[in-house]
């Protein structure tokens, strides 16, 4: 895989990991709640959770590679449109109050983490958006595995630190981060982005698949 290969995918997965979704407002709960303390539990559960999402998904990919190349490629389009009406639904979402509960009573770090990670790893949600989102930088003309090795690591690792700098954030802005209008910004923010990489995404498939 060349540099210029593992850029699109890379700065792809940037925009995405970035908008917010059930596990980043879980991360941004624990935050708003506990402060920095439990940064770290939470940003080690969404990592693992990630992995095993990821990897899941990418186990039946690669079932659907080796089936059918016209099949691949239907599912490359599929993706693409599931991007766009995710970022059409994002954009509609009404601001909420996070639930901030959880300063009642501070769990353990342990608890924390395992809930972290049940959030982010069992959402069937991710398992679709996985195998609708790696397949659009695929090359079926060359080895898959390295690819999906590469394309995970890197996404995996994004979401990582992702999740972190939510974290630190929220607990440094705990008063703005509640309030309606910057989350409905953040939410239709997020949605135009998930649209342009639904868009990108297809058109670039067009361009190199």
């Amino acid at each position: 895989m060349t540099f210029a290969h593992w850029l699109p995918f890379a700065l792809a997965s940037v925009i995405l990991v970035a908008i917010p979704g059930p596990t980043v407002l879980l991360v941004i709960s624990y935050a708003l709640g506990h402060g920095r303390r439990y940064a770290l539990a939470t940003t080690a559960g969404v990592a693992l959770g990630d992995l095993t999402s990821m990897t899941a998904s990418m186990l039946g990919l690669g079932v659907i590679l080796a089936a059918s190349a016209m099949l691949f490629t239907a599912l490359k389009w599929l993706g693409a449109a599931y991007l766009v009406y995710l970022g059409i639904k994002l954009w509609r979402t009404p601001a909420t109050s996070l639930d901030t509960s959880h300063t009642a009573a501070a769990p353990n770090t342990r608890r924390i983490f395992v809930h972290a990670y049940a959030v982010t790893a069992l959402n069937p949600k991710s398992l679709i958006f996985f195998v609708a989102f790696v397949p659009q930088f695929i090359d079926p003309h060359t080895a898959i595995t390295p690819q999906i090795v590469v394309f995970e690591a890197t996404f995996v690792l994004l979401a990582t630190a992702n999740a972190l700098a939510y974290a630190l954030l929220a607990s440094a802005a705990r008063r703005l981060i509640r309030q309606p209008r910057v989350q409905r910004a953040v939410n239709r923010t997020g949605g135009s982005l998930l649209m342009a990489a639904g868009v990108l995404a297809a058109m670039w498939k067009k361009t190199y698949g």
